[in-house]
């Protein structure tokens, strides 16, 4: 336990503060992230492939800023101070969504908004639960199992509430309001987790990096928000200019494969093969959140075009779900099977007999091409080019299990297998390589870009049923590496061990 004012502070309850700030922060980015790219090719009228595109660029920037926050966080302004500014600056974000317009300067810039505002909330909130835990390894894998379920509660309410609300208003009032009703109210949640943090801010008072035990320096902040204007300026340009953010990506890649080769260069011999090991399962995810951004692009639109939206049961009808709020599927998966790894995790920790993450990653690819083969079979269930409903259910949730194999233990990857004084840094790099597969998503997404104009199911369903296949088959070469690569990862394991 620590003690903050004299009274003694649990591990639990600093965790709980943080995941409770966390789940209200997801419940914003993904109640927008569910209406973004109908909106774009809905209400902004951009075809597919730009639509995609756009969004795979937005989701690499928002990735990729993280790598700057963690810097900000640890040697700036701090831990809990930049979590907190973050979450502000998120709010204002969505509440730009929220002007009722189709400028597109507009909407790009609000996105450069919630670009900056992710980038200071995202690699400190994580910094702060290894914090927690830091030199548990098995409590860590179990608390981040955990907090990746709190994400998705937030997550689940708000990817059901949002295309909801949109679909309520524009029924009943002008102009498309719905949309930007639905993305004002991505910002409230920001402030309720706001006000819940500044309730309970007891619990996380002994946590954080050295700037946190100072007074702000309202100068070092004054730089720090400067710097984000020109960042809303720069991504609002990288959105609206597709090779710049190609551009973009590539660099972003390059460094980030140079800076872990240097700090592997010049570590410490007791550092480097966590280090490497770290390397390792970071480019193993790069290649899983290619298939994650199918969720918000490819799969989003093949809810709309091609799947039965009623939910029936032996004939009878149960209720009927919008397009949008099929991505809710996932979140309502993780729920689901979250505290059930968790707990294997550790009853596997007590006996000895707990799989290496390594090991985790490989099944969890196996499990994503299983996902993406029962998407690509759903033709053969379809009537008149829609397919079920269930089938969405059944490939969600295997889809779901992958993610948390793979996705809600690379924040655990990096905390046990990095130096803590680099910490915030690595979270933030760990980012830049999910950012980089965003983009890389939305460029794969485009290959089952429908034509404009194209509207017959019939047409839609052989475009996106033959994307999801290969997607099945590339997830089998990704399981094939993983498990090619377990040797080396149990070698790096153990030196690391060894070191510590």
């Amino acid at each position: 336990m620590d003690t903050t004012l004299g009274r003694p502070v649990s591990q639990t309850r600093s965790f709980a503060t943080i995941a409770l700030i966390e789940l209200w922060e997801r419940f914003g980015y993904y109640g927008m992230q569910a209406l973004i790219v109908y909106f774009m090719v809905q209400r902004l009228g951009f075809d597919d492939t730009r639509a995609t595109l756009v969004w795979g660029a937005a989701a690499a920037l928002i990735y990729v800023a993280p790598a700057i926050g963690g810097w900000i966080g640890d040697k700036v302004l701090g831990t809990r101070r930049s979590m907190v500014i973050g979450a502000i600056i998120l709010s204002l974000g969505y509440a730009l969504m929220g002007i009722p317009t189709t400028n597109t300067w507009l909407t790009f810039s609000a996105l450069g908004v919630i670009v900056v505002g992710n980038g200071l909330f995202k690699p400190n909130t994580a910094n702060l639960v290894r914090k927690i835990y830091e030199g548990n390894d098995s409590k860590i894998d179990s608390a981040f199992t955990i907090y990746y379920m709190a994400v998705n509660v937030g997550s689940t309410v708000s990817m059901l509430a949002t295309p909801a609300i949109k679909d309520y208003v524009n029924a009943n009032y002008a102009g498309e309001l719905g949309w930007h009703v639905a993305f004002a109210f991505c910002s409230v949640g920001l402030w309720v987790g706001l006000i819940t943090v500044g309730l309970l801010r007891r619990t996380i008072g002994h946590i954080g990096s050295p700037p946190d035990n100072l007074p702000l320096n309202w100068g070092k902040l004054a730089l720090v928000l400067g710097g984000g204007v020109l960042a809303v300026i720069a991504s609002a340009f990288i959105l609206e200019y597709g090779w710049l953010a190609r551009l973009f990506v590539y660099l972003a890649g390059l460094v980030v494969l140079g800076i872990f080769i240097h700090l592997i260069r010049t570590s410490q011999t007791s550092e480097r093969s966590g280090l490497v090991a770290a390397l390792v399962l970071t480019l193993q995810t790069v290649f899983f959140f290619i298939f994650y951004q199918q969720m918000s692009t490819s799969l989003s639109l093949f809810a709309l075009r091609n799947v039965d939206l009623d939910f029936s049961l032996f004939g009878n009808h149960l209720f009927t779900w919008s397009p949008a709020q099929f991505q809710a599927l996932n979140a309502i998966w993780i729920m689901l099977l979250s505290p059930v790894l968790a707990w294997v995790y550790t009853r596997a920790s007590n006996a000895g007999r707990d799989l290496s993450i390594a090991a985790k990653f490989a099944l969890g690819f196996a499990v994503v091409a299983a996902g993406f083969f029962t998407y690509g079979f759903a033709g053969a269930f379809a009537v008149n080019g829609l397919t079920s409903s269930w089938i969405m259910i059944a490939g969600y949730g295997l889809y779901s299990l992958g993610e948390l194999l793979v996705s809600g233990l690379g924040l655990a990857m990096i905390a046990r297998y990095v130096p803590a004084r680099m910490g915030g840094f690595m979270m933030g790099a760990y980012f830049v390589a999910v950012g980089i597969s965003q983009y890389l998503g939305g460029l794969v997404a485009t290959m089952a870009s429908v034509p404009q104009g194209m509207t017959d199911p019939l047409q839609t369903l052989p475009i996106y049923t033959s994307l999801f296949n290969k997607l099945g088959l590339a997830a089998i070469a990704c399981t094939l590496i993983a498990l090619a690569a377990l040797p080396l990862m149990r070698r790096l394991t153990a030196e690391h061990h060894t070191h510590r």
